[in-house]
């Protein structure tokens, strides 16, 4: 804008005109100066133009391209910071399935010796270990149904086991398919296992009504087995320890007249209860021979001695 200005000052008519070039020389030698100083009046309108503009843009408050801008922008996204962590923590609860419709009597296990703990604490109670995965899209089909059994049976203990954060101790209890679902009472130990979904939940069903009438038992309850105990001891990454039973010793059985003493496994009930040897067999008598055999013999025995004269 500013050139198309001096050139059209330049070759205006007024510079044509000889008259005025002559007598106003020095008038016609301040136009390009005059002129220089308005484009550079432009230029520095034009940049300050720009800086309101870049003032008034959200980001300021940070550092752009060489100019440091405000607290407006560094607000907005803080807000916007906020917002997004907010969302997350939202999308976070809502991916958590297995935390919905919990009833007072589900659990979640926290370990190896919570899993123990809680078998033992049951006492004589049904006990349902119910084994889940997160990604597990059967799980999650069949989570609201097991809540719903569990309301309908408040006298039962269900135990929930991620597998994703206690694959070691999956591994050491065979769980290897899932939904998995494992049934425990008192010294009875496990009463069933099985894999069952949201198709074949009648299988669940069936099995809850079998084990579910109240049991008592003198003994202490038994919990998992023993060479499952022993497993998730073996395993370093678990804290568990466990302390193996001492094998059973033979015990001699008091010796009577004529039989010698043999050895009896010793075993949880009173020695009054424990196994007698057998007496020692009779000999076997001699077979008799029949009426018409002996008869025969006779008759031989006969001849024989009439032949001979006697």
């Amino acid at each position: 804008m500013a050139e198309v200005m001096i050139k059209t000052c330049m070759y205006s008519p007024c510079n044509i005109r000889r008259p005025q070039q002559q007598h106003h020389k020095h008038r016609a030698s301040l136009y390009p100066v005059i002129f220089s100083s308005a484009v550079e009046g432009l230029k520095m309108r034009a940049r300050r133009s720009s800086l309101s503009s870049s003032s008034k843009s959200e980001f300021y408050g940070r550092k752009q391209g060489g100019f440091v801008v405000g607290r407006q922008g560094t607000e907005n996204r803080s807000k916007s910071a906020a917002l997004g962590a907010q969302m997350s923590i939202a999308i976070g609860k809502a991916q958590r399935w297995w935390e919905k419709g919990l009833q007072p009597n589900m659990k979640e296990v926290q370990g190896a010796q919570d899993l123990v703990d809680s078998l033992f604490s049951a006492g004589d109670k049904l006990v349902v270990v119910d084994f889940f995965s997160p990604g597990c899209g059967g799980c999650k089909a069949l989570h609201p149904k097991i809540c719903q059994l569990a309301e309908m049976n408040p006298d039962v203990q269900f135990l929930q086991v991620n597998y994703e954060q206690h694959k070691s101790m999956c591994y050491a209890l065979n769980v290897h398919v899932l939904p998995f679902f494992r049934f425990y009472r008192g010294a009875h130990g496990r009463l069933c296992s099985f894999s069952c979904t949201n198709a074949t939940i009648k299988k669940f069903k069936d099995a809850l009504a079998k084990h579910s009438p109240d049991r008592c038992s003198l003994e202490p309850p038994r919990g998992l087995e023993e060479k499952e105990l022993i497993a998730l001891s073996a395993n370093k990454e678990l804290s568990f320890n466990y302390t193996p039973k001492p094998a059973e010793q033979p015990l001699a059985v008091p010796a009577r007249e004529g039989i010698p003493a043999e050895p009896v496994l010793a075993s949880s009930h009173s020695s009054s209860d424990a196994t007698l040897p057998l007496p020692l067999p009779l000999p076997r008598p001699l077979p008799l021979q029949s009426t018409a055999a002996s008869k025969a013999a006779q008759d031989i025995t006969d001849k024989s001695l009439v032949a001979s004269g006697r």
